[in-house]
């Protein structure tokens, strides 16, 4: 972790407001809480920027949280570059808590931009979901929390033997439930082990149909419910005016995983390209590099299961 792979000392609660100045961090308010810890907002000093400091308790977390799902969140941001994801900066591991340094998006999440939009909105990444949505002061879009991302690899990094070409997008398993309810594909429900790739583009069905209909396509009050809900064609408003293309698109992400669109698919759609600037050329051809299905006539000989 560069610099921050020190050991400190943080003997008191307010113990972390020295080891940030320590290390040129002035904290300001709360922004943020999780499950195991807050984010706050601070000032870095040395580079005179705002940013904001994710402070995990080691007390407060899991051992499988901290072992398993924290190194891994690290390790993805660290190597994941993009104008449309949160920037990481630093990690920093005292005795106690770890302190995590991102950039900082000032104009919150798409959820409170939704809901200051539609009060009557109620809503309850592996985890996309509009909460890990965040806008800076453009109200561009930037993902946020890779707390159940995981590296996968890829064709291109592959070991040379046929078995192994054949491990791409579609033949990776998952088995660790990750995310929430309202979010979650049916798979995933279920206990099957899910594709993480198909998963993630049901997540973003869940996500799209919510921008445009300004409610979550489904209710998960109640598990038994959403899972018969999440086994129908999901219905539209009749007194919201949705194109048929934004429609297409939905069905295509919230259907079964058989049938289900891939990322590749999504970037390619008529009415996603119709709102970028420039063709995504780049991206399109290393997914298609990355999903392109495997050759074998048994698709299950390759599949690997994993969490």
């Amino acid at each position: 972790m560069g610099k921050g792979d020190t050991l400190e000392i943080a003997p008191t609660p307010s113990a972390y407001r020295s080891v940030m100045e320590e290390y040129g961090y002035e904290m300001g308010k709360v922004i943020g809480n999780g499950s195991y810890g807050t984010v706050y907002e601070a000032y870095y000093t040395k580079q005179k920027v705002m940013v904001a400091v994710k402070i995990i308790s080691k007390k407060k977390a899991s051992e499988d949280y901290l072992n398993k799902f924290l190194p891994r969140e690290i390790q993805v941001m660290k190597v994941l570059r993009h104008k449309y994801l949160i920037n990481f900066y630093q990690a920093i591991e005292t005795t106690s808590r770890v302190y995590i340094i991102l950039e900082l998006a000032q104009g919150g999440d798409v959820l409170e931009w939704i809901q200051r939009l539609t009060p009557s909105l109620s809503a309850a990444g592996r985890d996309l979901k509009l909460e890990n949505l965040l806008l800076d002061k453009r109200e561009n879009v930037k993902i946020s929390d890779f707390g159940f991302a995981k590296m996968v690899p890829s064709n291109q990094r592959m070991h040379s033997s046929p078995s192994y070409r054949q491990m791409n997008c579609f033949t990776h398993l998952s088995q660790t439930y990750c995310g929430s309810f309202a979010y979650a594909c049916p798979e995933i429900l279920l206990g099957l082990p899910y594709n993480p790739f198909l998963s993630d583009t049901w997540s973003m069905g869940v996500i799209l149909y919510t921008l445009v209909v300004a409610r979550l396509p489904f209710d998960d009050t109640n598990l038994k419910k959403l899972l018969k809900e999440t086994q129908k064609e999901v219905t539209f408003p009749s007194n919201y005016s949705i194109s048929q293309e934004c429609k297409n698109l939905v069905l295509q992400t919230l259907c079964q995983a058989t049938k289900r669109a891939t990322i590749l698919d999504i970037i390619k759609d008529p009415w996603v390209l119709k709102f970028q600037p420039e063709q995504p050329t780049h991206e399109i051809r290393l997914l298609e590099a990355m999903c392109q299905p495997p050759s074998t006539p048994n698709r299950h000989q390759s599949l690997e299961i994993n969490t």
